[in-house]
């Protein structure tokens, strides 16, 4: 069953690059309700081509199956990150989440700058 899931997993992941660069241009298109339906419809299509049950996925994210009906019909406004991570961890597809938040690269404005000297001129008369 892990060798299938590897497998799979690489052909998903190369679907969420994909889906990621759609996700990006249309969201602002998307309210939360359809957003959240969206990945519960793309997340069945994972489950289903794992041939993973409910109860499979159920169990290994340690939810009920009720919750994981709702996730995959829109239904599930109130899942927390922590169950959503806990559902992608279940079929495997960790690796997409940084894609959600990735990490930013150090900014130049975090290194403190030296005070540069600052030349005083001296008055017309030389003083």
């Amino acid at each position: 069953m892990q060798r299938k899931i590897e497998y799979i997993h690489g052909y998903i992941s190369n679907i969420y690059i994909y889906s990621n660069i759609l996700m990006v241009m249309n969201v602002d298109t998307f309210n939360t309700p359809q957003i959240l339906r969206l990945f519960g419809e793309r997340f069945k299509s994972y489950r289903l081509r794992l041939r993973m049950s409910q109860a499979d996925v159920a169990e290994r994210a340690g939810l009920s199956i009720s919750t994981i009906h709702n996730f995959e019909t829109g239904t599930a406004y109130n899942l927390s990150f922590g169950s959503f991570f806990r559902l992608l961890k279940a079929i495997g597809y960790t690796d997409g989440v940084d894609g959600l938040l990735p990490e930013l690269p150090e900014s130049p404005y975090m290194y403190k700058k030296e005070k540069q000297v600052q030349r005083i001129r001296k008055n017309k008369d030389g003083k």
